[in-house]
C-alpha cells in the first residue's frame, strides 16, 4: 500500500512538473554596446534575474553598430522568443523591428532607451531631473562662478537631454561660461573619441576652467586619468558625471581622482524591473497598466559625493 501511496506521488510530480516544462519562457536581450559598463550591467541583471526563474536567455551585443542592432532583433524575432528587452537601444532608428515584433505577439520592454508605441514601455530615470541635480551640483562646487569643459554625447536620447538642461541651468546663472565642448560622435570606439577630443580641451584651456561636465561617467573617467597625466590633484577642478557603478565610487573615494560627484542610475534595478515586468504581463497575463500607465516606468536616481559614497561602496 505504502509503494502505492509513493507511485501516486511520484505520477503527481511528474504532471506537475510536465506543464511548466511545456510553458518554458525564451527571453531575448539586445545591448547596444556592451563594452559600456552601464549597458552591461542592465544586460547581466536581465540575464540573471531571468535565469533565476527558470528562463532560456540569448544575449547578443550589437557592438555599437546600427545595421548589427537591427539584425540582432530581427534575428530573435525570426527565432520566435517570448519577450524581448532592448538595453540603450535607440526606438526612433529602429521602429520597423520593434513594430515587427508587436506584430509577432512578442512584447518589448526597453531600458533606458526611449519610449517606442510598439514597446510596452521604456524604464527610465527622470532624465530631466538627473540633469538638473549634475548642473545644478556643478554650478554648486563652483560658487555659480567660473569656467566650465562639457564632454557631450547627443546620439543617446538620455546623454543628450542632460546637455540640454545644463544648457538651460546655464542660461539662467550666466556667471558660469563653458569655455571648450566635445561631442562624442563614434560609439564603436567612443574611448579613443573622448580621449582626443578632450585632450585637445585640455590642452587649449589649460589653468582657465575650474570644473568639467560629462554626459556619462565612462567619459568622465578618460577625463580624470587625462588630468592626472597632466599632474593635476582632487580639489583643482569638479568633475561632475552621471550613470554610478563601483568604479565610480571608487574613484570618487579615491584622493587621487578628481571626480567629485555623480548621479547613481540604478541600472541593476531596472534589469530586474524589466524581468518582473515581462514575468507579470507575459507569463501571468497582467495588463501593462497594473505596472504602468504611460510609455515609462520611472526610478529613482541619487547624488553620489564624499558625503555618502561609502554608503554605495558597501
Amino acid at each position: 500500500m505504502k509503494q502505492k501511496l509513493i507511485l501516486a506521488a511520484a505520477a503527481s510530480v511528474l504532471a506537475i512538473c510536465q506543464p511548466i516544462a511545456a510553458q518554458a519562457f525564451e527571453l531575448g536581450v539586445v545591448a547596444f554596446q556592451m563594452s559600456s559598463e552601464t549597458h552591461a550591467r542592465v544586460a547581466n541583471a536581465v540575464e540573471e534575474a531571468a535565469e533565476e526563474k527558470g528562463w532560456d536567455v540569448v544575449v547578443l551585443n550589437s557592438n555599437g553598430a546600427l545595421p548589427t542592432h537591427a539584425e540582432q532583433i530581427e534575428s530573435l524575432i525570426q527565432r520566435g522568443v517570448d519577450g524581448i528587452v532592448l538595453a540603450m537601444s535607440k526606438p526612433v532608428q529602429f521602429e520597423a523591428q520593434i513594430k515587427e515584433a508587436k506584430e509577432a505577439d512578442i512584447p518589448v520592454i526597453t531600458v533606458m532607451s526611449g519610449a517606442s508605441p510598439d514597446a510596452l514601455f521604456d524604464i527610465q530615470v527622470n532624465e530631466y531631473a538627473v540633469g538638473a541635480d549634475a548642473a545644478l551640483y556643478l554650478l554648486g562646487e563652483l560658487g555659480y562662478s567660473g569656467n566650465i569643459l562639457t564632454e557631450r554625447f547627443d546620439s543617446n536620447v538620455g546623454t543628450r537631454i542632460r546637455g540640454k538642461i545644463l544648457d538651460v541651468v546655464l542660461g539662467e546663472n550666466t556667471n558660469v561660461q563653458v569655455v571648450g565642448s566635445h561631442s562624442m560622435a563614434r560609439t564603436q570606439s567612443w574611448r579613443d573619441d573622448v580621449r582626443s577630443g578632450m585632450n585637445a580641451l585640455l590642452l587649449q584651456n589649460a589653468g582657465n576652467f575650474q570644473g568639467i561636465w560629462a554626459s556619462f561617467d565612462g567619459q568622465a573617467f578618460i577625463i580624470d586619468d587625462l588630468l592626472k597625466e597632466q599632474g593635476m590633484q582632487k580639489g583643482d577642478i569638479a568633475i561632475i558625471s552621471i550613470d554610478g557603478g563601483p568604479e565610480t565610487y571608487r574613484r570618487i573615494k579615491d584622493p587621487n581622482s578628481m571626480l567629485t560627484a555623480t548621479v547613481a542610475i540604478p541600472f541593476e534595478a531596472m534589469g530586474e524591473a524589466a524581468v518582473d515586468a515581462m514575468d507579470r504581463i507575459a507569463v501571468k497575463g497582467e495588463p501593462k497598466s497594473d505596472i504602468t500607465a504611460g510609455p515609462y516606468l520611472f526610478m529613482n536616481a541619487d547624488v553620489v559625493d564624499q558625503t555618502n559614497v561609502d554608503q554605495f561602496l558597501q
